[in-house]
């Protein structure tokens, strides 16, 4: 099984930018997006064997998530059930016979930090909504987590450390994530693998240098792992300022 996440940075605007023509070609089992940037109506997507769902934002132009399906879910809920939480669109929670797959969109600390206090409220939040979940069955979430991990996760650590998604509470917030048991399949696959990058600022010809930051994860559970077959970033795929990652699973 082929799962797909993909930042595009607004789903419009992509759209002109090849996103049917990748999405043909990499023609996942379940491809989750994130910062669509949309409002009801304001797109119709014709993906025939896929079923849609669909979390906007409150907030009109911001956030956004999608998940495409060709298995039919038995389950789609939107949110986490946090109040302060769900307004932004940012999670939506597909339930399957043996497993739940998430799709997220962590919110950014922001420049000058300005919403880390309510990203590490967030962080806490969303593990307890994971944590409650495996006590069910086994969970998969993905998406933009906003966080590159280790030094080895971007291109310019030191310059970087403490700016908004290399903060020493981001990172140890996602260290807590794999302490409770999950594990980040990428680095499951590759463990030292440098410049294996997801995002690159629009600014100072980045991606072009590989200048890029590993902000977009799969991460499962514990107990899946013996499920794992491989995990893939595809650089190589244009349209946003984020490319899409891959997970494949048994």
């Amino acid at each position: 099984m082929k799962l797909i996440s993909w930042n595009v940075n607004g789903l419009r605007a992509v759209m002109g930018k090849g996103f049917m023509e990748s999405f043909n070609a990499l023609d996942a089992d379940v491809f989750c997006l994130q910062e669509t940037k949309l409002q009801e109506g304001q797109i119709e997507m014709d993906l025939p064997g896929y079923h849609q769902y669909w979390n906007y934002a409150e907030k009109k132009g911001y956030s956004g998530t999608a998940l495409f399906t060709k298995e039919e879910p038995l389950n789609v809920t939107y949110g986490i059930g946090v109040e302060q939480h769900d307004h932004e669109g940012r999670v939506i929670t597909a339930e399957y016979p043996d497993y739940f797959l998430v799709t997220v969109y962590v919110p950014n600390a922001q420049r000058e930090l300005t919403r880390l206090s309510y990203r590490m409220e967030w962080e806490a939040d969303f593990l307890k909504y994971i944590q409650s979940l495996e006590e069910k069955k086994p969970v998969i979430y993905c998406g933009d987590l906003n966080v590159a991990h280790q030094e080895i996760d971007l291109k310019n650590a030191k310059s970087n450390r403490g700016n908004a998604g290399f903060t020493d509470e981001e990172r140890e917030a996602f260290g807590r994530v794999l302490d409770a048991g999950h594990i980040d399949t990428f680095r499951y696959f590759y463990p030292d693998l440098e410049g294996a990058y997801s995002w690159w600022s629009y600014m100072f010809h980045a991606r072009e240098k590989n200048a890029g930051w590993r902000i977009d994860y799969f991460i499962v559970s514990e107990s899946l792992k013996n499920r794992l077959k491989d995990a893939k970033i595809h650089s190589d795929i244009q349209g946003s300022d984020h490319c899409p990652v891959e997970l494949d699973i048994e």
